[in-house]
């Protein structure tokens, strides 16, 4: 039920619309009268009316100036001017409060029911959009983090799915001009914790006080990465102070929330994904370097007073050597990749299991893409690779299959086979059963007997 107010100085005319309204659109409005300018603005700061029915002409403050002062704090509230005069002279003032309809005293019947119905059909369209924007925004942000973690996963280990770095970032607003990673590292113990509030509690944290956006990977073996991106004001001895302010944050919340030390590796800031990359290793071997005291370790840091690294340490961060035995990094790559084929796995077993529960209707590539979330050419191609076969050729493969069975049961005619197996022309039917088989569907059912 919408709200309706009524503005007019005369009591007749304020019942008479009611009246109207009430009678032709039955329990369609809540209606609240005014009784001048004043007490409409009261009114409708108290009510909220979705539609206002405001008298131009009333003593004291005057309909449009009352329409005024209700638009400041209902702007999106529909508005009808009611005046005696049939010249509407208040069309330029009343078109800039977002007046789009007028009724003339006295008012039919019929025009106030169709402009009053025009409103509530318009109010009915909003609604269905601002349901639908709820919606998409529900499902985008619970998209987010799954998109976050592709990114990540991008920067960790190369390319990970058909959308590239560029597009992903895209979606995300993260921008790879400048940027650095952090890697938060959990001793062995984390495996004995709940990974699903270890992975809450960081990337709340991550996202609510980080200055710039951010990107946070899922929780991988013993380590989460947080991929930050510096802005073209930060200046450098700055920027690496406040990383390092936000990483021992990092620290000291994980020892309050979590109960468990970690250390916090931050690599230098670089550019594009290659860049976001090397500063990824560079904080792996960094988050390493204390052994999980709650401390925080830059990269950077890791020279010697007269400027140059320790011992193996860029060679170390940038190719991966010998980081195995002071670290899980490599274990963690190798377990990424272990899950991201499994992942893959799983969708194309979910993919076959979708085909074979509806290979005789009218199936098509793109709707069981679409079924397991996958960009088609992107399917179609790992469907390939994966099952040996494309994704029409085990189509047609489960039908004439199908359709081999039926005929040998002698039960249907070959053009009732080829409906049931989700053919719509015997014909075409006939040559593709040819094709797979070397002859054709009579000659089959010949051969059977």
């Amino acid at each position: 039920m919408y709200r309706l107010l009524i503005a007019d100085d005369e009591a007749l005319e304020r019942e008479g619309l009611e009246w109207i309204i009430r009678r032709m659109m039955p329990d369609t409005f809540q209606i609240i009268h005014a009784e001048n300018g004043r007490t409409a603005i009261e009114r409708a700061e108290e009510h909220r009316p979705h539609i206002i029915l405001m008298d131009v002409n009333m003593p004291g403050i005057q309909g449009l100036e009352a329409l005024r002062e209700i638009r400041t704090f209902l702007p999106d509230a529909k508005s009808v001017l009611v005046t005696a005069y049939d010249t509407f002279a208040y069309a330029k003032e009343a078109l800039t409060l977002g007046v789009k309809e007028y009724i003339v005293k006295p008012a039919r019947r019929e025009q106030v029911v169709q402009t009053l119905q025009l409103l509530v059909d318009e109010l009915e369209r909003e609604k269905h959009r601002r349901a639908e924007d709820l919606k998409l925004r529900d499902k985008v942000s619970q998209l987010q983090p799954l998109v976050e973690n592709e990114l990540a996963l991008l920067f960790m280990v190369d390319q990970v799915l058909d959308a590239g770095a560029e597009q992903l970032s895209e979606w995300l607003g993260f921008p790879l001009d400048h940027g650095c990673a952090l890697v938060v590292a959990f001793p062995e113990r984390v495996y004995t914790l709940d990974k699903k509030t270890m992975y809450d509690v960081i990337r709340s944290f991550a996202k609510h006080h980080s200055s710039s956006p951010c990107i946070v990977s899922s929780l991988i073996d013993r380590h989460m990465a947080i991929f930050v991106r510096k802005a073209p004001e930060d200046k450098e001895p700055a920027w690496n102070e406040k990383i390092g302010q936000y990483g021992q944050k990092l620290c000291d919340l994980a020892e309050r929330q979590l109960d468990c030390p970690v250390s916090i590796g931050v690599g230098s800031t670089r550019q594009g994904a290659d860049g976001l990359r090397k500063s990824y290793f560079e904080a792996v071997f960094a988050s390493t370097y204390f052994e999980y005291n709650g401390r925080v370790c830059h990269f950077e840091q890791l020279k010697q007073p007269d400027g140059s690294r320790l011992p193996d340490t860029e060679r170390q961060a940038s190719q991966g050597d010998d980081i195995a035995s002071r670290s899980y990094v490599i274990s963690a790559l190798q377990r990424i990749r272990e899950e991201r084929e499994q992942q893959t796995l799983t969708v194309l077993d979910r993919a076959q299991s979708y085909i074979r529960d509806r290979y005789t209707e009218d199936l098509s590539l793109e709707e069981v893409a679409d079924f397991v979330h996958l960009n088609p050419h992107y399917f179609s191609k790992v469907f390939k690779q994966q099952v040996g076969a494309t994704f029409i050729d085990f189509l047609t493969g489960l039908r004439i299959e199908k359709a081999k069975e039926l005929i040998l049961s002698g039960e249907r005619s070959l053009k009732e086979v080829c409906f049931e197996v989700g053919y719509k022309d015997p014909n075409y039917f006939s040559r593709v059963f040819k094709k797979v088989t070397g002859v054709t569907p009579t000659e089959y059912r010949g051969q059977a007997k």
